[in-house]
């Protein structure tokens, strides 16, 4: 993932600079080429901060379907140790009732 970062920031600093050459090299006048510089950054810098929102957008749900998954885990395995102990218990007190049915035919 960090690779996929720093190749998607170099893209966006190769065409900045890119960009930013190929206005000053225009035939402009300077308010015009100092306008077209500012909306240009202007858009990159929306840009990267949609991607930026997007990005911990994803991470806060993925935040939230992993503790999803978790709790449901964790009630799960509660309600399967439930079900265990009810059926040790079950097995001890018939058990404990044979016992005590031998000793009184006894």
């Amino acid at each position: 993932m960090k690779d996929q970062a720093k190749v998607i920031v170099a893209l966006l600093a190769g065409a900045a600079v890119g960009a930013a050459v190929a206005l000053l090299l225009a035939p402009s006048s300077g308010s015009e080429l100092r306008e077209d510089i500012a909306d240009y950054v202007d858009d990159i810098v929306g840009s990267a901060r949609n991607k930026a929102e997007s990005a911990a957008n994803s991470i806060r749900e993925y935040g939230n379907n992993t503790k999803s998954k978790f709790r449901s885990a964790v009630n799960d395995l509660s309600n399967y140790k439930d079900g265990v102990v009810d059926s040790v218990k079950s097995k001890v007190k018939s058990g404990a009732d044979d016992l005590n049915d031998s000793v009184q035919d006894a």
